[in-house]
């Protein structure tokens, strides 16, 4: 390639600057920007590139690694080399934009524009289950700037096992295990997987199933909805606590229940009283959100109701691998003997919550109906990564890693507890046997979704209670503080960033922390 680029280098600089992306290889970055400008329009079809020589003096990269992008590019067809006159993108990269703008001016329905002359639909009026306007749990786009995340959903670095689950993805990828997951697997689920469900957690719960009664899910909150879809209309009652878990409402409310609201207490839902339903949804190992433990003689109080009055338990043992004092409580389903208990638990969630990966435990009668929906609706979840967590728990490393959760998981809550003690002691908590959370009730003249909003500006982010509620109070006083996503060091300072920001609210209401009006 000729240097009449050497002016233009600063404009290759430019045009592919690479992203601040740690964890891809350079060369793969190089790639990604180089790709995106052809199809972007920015690098039409016949345009040169300069020399490998001359990019990597550019970008001040390895010419080896500017001459590997190349040939990667070349293989994949984005770019093609002319010899002894250098790198060009291929003809057929991408297609003309000319080309494709002409064709919607052409052709007004595609376009969908307004000026086209056609109005387009009205999609409000078509959207018939819109869930836009339910509570949930949300962060802002730009949670990772805040210093002090007291939310859930977030990566933690120190508790991620990096090593360990590479190694595991690593050995999936081996040309040995390809055949193991490459293949369709239409509504079957990765052996390995369900073994190791079977043989190794499941037990640990007290819980016992065939391999035909268990389900892998895209999580926890993919088996609410395949549940809701499966059994739940218009005409069906749910039972739900309240407060409850706002991803488990939101996916059964899709299909319209009547969702009845249970109360929950110290001793987590409150059996005795309860009306008359199909369902009652439960997550009796840490109520989410209060983390109280649903006790011995209601969970068996709860099976005896169930049978008397023909409904259903669907129970969500969340976080009941948490547990850092005390016996572990028995499943509900451990102690079902009629099959009633529709079993829900996670993979991922002590991992990562993005990796999603839960199961369902059910009578296989359900599970073979849950099947055909789940393969409507995704066919199936990922089968590498059921291969890799399928050796991920072979190997021991869940075990190992659910250890060290739980260790550091208890240095946190105790430096919270201290924290709240000393820099909000007004504020009401009991710190939970197990879990990853402390749900606090601030004084009655405080709501916390104000308090959240406040927060913000102090640097940190909480889960405002309303949120897990049907029917929320106002004001609401009570909030949850996730642990999984902060780490132990930041606690004390996001506390105490948290109590200005109480005091702040206070201050816009004209009363003190305790709630008393200032005198003037």
């Amino acid at each position: 390639m000729n240097r009449s680029y050497d002016a233009d280098l600063p404009l290759w600089a430019r045009l592919f600057r690479l992203p601040e992306q740690p964890g891809l290889p350079i060369q793969v970055r190089l790639r990604a920007v180089i790709t995106q400008a052809i199809l972007d329009g920015r690098l039409p079809a016949g345009a040169a590139l300069p020399s490998s020589r001359d990019l990597a003096q550019a970008l001040s990269l390895s010419r080896n690694t500017v001459t590997a992008a190349y040939e990667q590019l070349v293989e994949e067809g984005f770019l093609e080399a002319r010899p002894r006159r250098g790198v060009f993108v291929a003809a057929n990269a991408c297609a003309p934009r000319a080309d494709v703008e002409a064709a919607l001016e052409e052709d007004p329905f595609r376009s969908g524009r307004a000026g086209s002359g056609q109005r387009p639909p009205e999609w409000r009026r078509r959207v018939l289950r819109s869930q836009a306007e339910r509570p949930t749990l949300a962060k802002p786009e730009d949670w990772h700037r805040y210093p002090y995340q007291f939310i859930y959903g977030t990566y933690d670095p120190e508790l991620f096992p990096t090593d360990d689950f590479r190694e595991c993805c690593l050995r999936s990828l081996g040309r040995v295990q390809l055949p193991n997951w490459t293949p369709d697997f239409e509504q079957v689920d990765v052996q390995e997987l369900v073994a190791q469900i079977r043989q190794r957690l499941l037990p640990q719960r007290g819980v016992y199933a065939l391999a035909d009664e268990i389900l892998v899910t895209i999580g926890s909150q993919h088996a609410c909805y395949l549940l809701a879809e499966a059994l739940f209309d218009r005409h069906t009652r749910v039972g739900f606590e309240e407060p409850g878990h706002p991803h488990a409402r939101n996916s059964f409310s899709v299909r319209g229940p009547q969702m009845v609201n249970l109360p929950v207490d110290d001793e987590g839902l409150v059996v005795d009283g309860m009306p008359e339903v199909d369902y009652v949804f439960v997550t009796p190992s840490h109520q989410s959100p209060t983390t109280r433990t649903l006790s011995l003689e209601r969970r068996q109080w709860l099976l005896r109701k169930a049978e008397l009055h023909d409904f259903v338990v669907i129970e969500d043992d969340y976080e009941a691998e948490n547990l850092y004092a005390g016996t572990p409580m028995p499943a509900l389903k451990s102690l079902d003997t009629s099959g009633r208990v529709i079993y829900i638990g996670s993979l991922s969630k002590s991992l990562s919550p993005a990796l999603r990966l839960g199961y369902i435990v059910a009578p296989r009668e359900l599970i073979a109906e849950l099947r055909v929906l789940r393969h409507a609706q995704v066919r199936h979840p990922s089968a590498f990564l059921q291969h890799a967590y399928a050796l991920f728990l072979s190997l021991g490393h869940h075990g190992s890693h659910a250890r060290r959760v739980n260790q550091i998981m208890q240095e946190r809550l105790m430096r919270v507890s201290a924290a709240l003690t000393q820099h909000l002691p007004d504020f009401r908590f009991t710190l939970p046997q197990g879990g990853a959370s402390v749900w606090v009730e601030g004084p009655d003249w405080l709501d916390s979704g104000e308090l959240a909003d406040v927060a913000r500006a102090h640097g940190v982010l909480i889960e405002a209670g309303r949120a897990f509620y049907d029917q929320p109070p106002y004001p609401c006083p009570s909030f949850r503080l996730r642990l999984s996503s902060i780490s132990g060091a930041q606690i004390e300072d996001g506390i105490r960033a948290l109590a200005l920001a109480v005091g702040a609210l206070a201050a816009a209401r004209g009363v003190s922390r305790t709630g008393a009006p200032f005198m003037h």
